[in-house]
């Protein structure tokens, strides 16, 4: 399956409307119960996670795939690592 089709049929984990440090903290719950390779888009609106979901995927060991701007936040495209 290529990347494309995948991120289109990934999940989507809304967290509009959470501040610091929610979304990672719940991104790091959802993850935990997915298997290594899952794919998640995790949205959100609080400005300080293009900062935070970065960091904390560099730091767990899953991998960023995607950022996008979308209105009024950003989705993160996450790889589960290992």
């Amino acid at each position: 399956m290529s990347q494309q089709i995948a991120a289109e049929t990934a999940t989507i984990y809304d967290l509009k409307g959470l501040n610091c440090p929610l979304p990672v903290l719940k991104a790091r719950k959802r993850l935990t119960d997915m298997q290594p390779g899952g794919l998640l888009w995790l949205e959100t609106t609080d400005p300080l996670a293009v900062i935070d979901i970065p960091a904390f995927c560099s730091q767990s060991g899953h991998r960023l795939l995607e950022t996008a701007a979308m209105p009024g936040g950003h989705r993160f495209l996450v790889e589960r690592g290992a």
